[in-house]
C-alpha cells in the first residue's frame, strides 16, 4: 500500500463516505463551469496565427523603427540583446538604451556597442517620480527621446536575445494584420532543474486564462501582451500619452495594451518563438520571486476579473492532480458514488488536457541550450498546484521592490 493510499485510508476512518460524496459534488459544482470555459479557449488553438518568422527588410521600411531598452544593472545579460539588435537591418533607425543609473558597468557596455554601431544611444532617465514604477518610466522617457520620423516604437527588455530579421518580420506581420500594437511571446532559455520543473507550470497559468497566442481577444480586458518585445505605432503611442496610463503598474505591458484596446486600437499577441529568445531568471527561486510577482496581472485587471481568473486556475490547474489522487484512492477503497466517480473522471480529463498542452508549449523552449535536466519539463504538471498557489499569493500582495528599486505600498 502506497503512502498516499495509507493516508487516504486513515482519513476515511474520520471522513464518512457521505462526506466524500459531498466533497466530490462541491468540486464538480465549481470545476464543471471552469472546464467548459477552459475548453472554449483552448479550442481556438488550431485557428491561431502562425509564428512570426525572420524577414528581410523591404525598401519602404527604411528607418521606420525606434527601439528602446530600459536598463538597471543589466550588464551580465545585456550583451546578447545588443548583439541581436545590431544584426537588424536598416529598418531600425535608432536603438536607445535608457539607463537608470546602473552601478555595474551597464553604461560602459552600451558605449562599447555604440562604437561599433552608431544607432545605439545611451541616455539616463530623470529621478523616478513617486507615482511611477521604474520600467514604464524608463520606457516613457525613451519614447520621448525617439525620432519623430520613426513610424514604430519597439520596447525590448535587456534579457531578450533577438534573431536577425526579427524587426522586419514583426513589422511585416503588424502591417499585414493592421495592428496598432503587437507583442510577441518568446522562446524561453532554461538551465537549472528547478526552472524546468516550475517555469512551464507558471506559463500554463497564462494559457489557461487567455488562451493560445495568435488569437484575437474578445474584449479589451482579455487582451494579453508581453513587454519583452512590444511594438506600437508611434502616432498611437502619442495619442495614448506614452506610458502614462501604465505609470504605476507592475505589469505595464498588459496595462498599456488593454488601455489601447479600450480606446479602439487593434492589439495583437503573436508567437515569436522563432525570432526572439529570453533568459529571464536564474533558477527556480528567482523565477518564483520575480516572475511570480507579476503573473497575477492585478494592476491591469478589475477585482472581478482577477478573482474569476483565480477561480479558473484553482479549478482546472490547481485541483486536478490532488483531486484525481484522492478520488481514485477512494474508489480503490470501495468508497463509491456517482459524484465520486464523476469527480475522478473530470479531474483525470483535466490532467489529460494539461499533459497534452506540454506538446503544444514545447516549441516555446530552447532545446539547443538545454541542460541534462530538461526532462523535468515533462513533469511540470506536478508543479501546477504550486504555480496556482503563487498566483494566489501574488494577487493578495503588492510588490515592495522590483529590479533593484524599493516602492512604498
Amino acid at each position: 500500500m502506497s503512502w498516499f493510499t495509507a493516508l487516504v485510508s486513515g482519513s476515511t476512518a474520520l471522513l464518512p463516505p457521505a462526506s466524500v460524496s459531498f466533497l466530490a459534488s462541491a468540486l464538480l459544482f465549481i470545476q464543471i463551469p471552469a472546464a467548459f470555459l477552459l475548453l472554449s479557449r483552448l479550442i481556438k488553438g488550431p485557428g491561431r496565427r502562425p509564428p512570426i518568422v525572420p524577414q528581410t527588410a523591404a525598401p519602404d521600411q527604411l528607418g521606420v523603427v525606434s527601439v528602446v531598452i530600459p536598463t538597471l544593472n543589466e550588464r551580465d545579460r545585456l550583451t546578447p540583446c545588443l548583439v541581436g539588435l545590431s544584426q537588424q537591418s536598416y529598418e531600425v533607425r535608432e536603438i536607445i538604451v535608457v539607463d537608470s543609473r546602473s552601478t555595474d558597468g551597464t553604461p560602459e557596455l552600451v558605449k562599447n556597442a555604440q562604437e561599433k554601431d552608431p544607432r545605439f544611444r545611451l541616455i539616463t532617465d530623470d529621478p523616478l517620480p513617486p507615482d511611477w514604477v521604474g520600467r514604464p518610466w524608463a520606457l516613457h522617457t525613451g519614447f520621448l527621446h525617439t525620432s519623430a520620423d520613426s513610424q514604430w516604437f519597439l520596447g525590448m527588455d535587456a534579457d531578450t536575445q533577438p534573431k536577425s530579421g526579427l524587426v522586419a518580420g514583426l513589422i511585416e506581420a503588424a502591417e499585414a494584420e493592421k495592428f496598432d500594437l503587437v507583442s510577441l511571446s518568446p522562446q524561453f532559455i532554461l538551465k537549472y532543474p528547478g526552472e524546468w520543473w516550475l517555469q512551464p507550470a507558471l506559463l500554463i497559468t497564462l494559457v489557461y486564462r487567455f488562451g493560445p497566442t495568435g488569437i484575437n481577444s474578445e474584449s479589451a480586458e482579455r487582451v494579453m501582451a508581453n513587454g519583452q518585445c512590444f511594438l506600437c505605432r508611434r502616432e498611437v503611442l502619442t495619442k495614448l500619452e506614452g506610458y502614462t496610463s501604465a505609470k504605476g503598474s507592475f505589469c505595464d505591458d498588459v496595462t498599456l495594451a488593454r488601455y489601447a484596446a479600450s480606446c479602439g486600437f487593434k492589439v495583437g499577441f503573436l508567437d515569436g518563438a522563432k525570432v526572439v529568445k529570453v533568459r529571464m531568471y536564474e533558477g527556480a527561486k528567482e523565477t518564483w520571486n520575480e516572475w511570480g510577482r507579476s503573473l497575477d496581472l492585478k494592476d491591469a485587471s478589475s477585482t472581478g476579473q482577477l478573482w474569476s481568473d483565480l477561480w479558473l486556475l484553482l479549478s482546472v490547474q490547481g485541483l486536478p492532480l490532488p483531486a484525481s489522487l484522492l478520488f481514485l484512492s477512494c474508489l480503490g477503497l470501495g468508497i463509491s458514488s456517482l459524484s465520486v466517480t464523476a469527480a475522478a473522471g473530470l479531474n483525470l480529463f483535466l490532467l489529460l488536457i494539461r499533459c497534452a498542452l506540454l506538446f503544444a508549449i514545447a516549441p516555446s523552449y530552447d532545446r539547443t541550450q538545454a541542460s541534462a535536466s530538461s526532462w523535468l519539463f515533462w513533469l511540470s504538471p506536478i508543479a501546477d498546484p504550486l504555480a496556482v498557489l503563487r498566483i494566489f499569493l501574488s494577487a493578495i500582495q503588492r510588490p515592495t521592490s522590483w529590479r533593484g528599486r524599493s516602492y512604498e505600498i
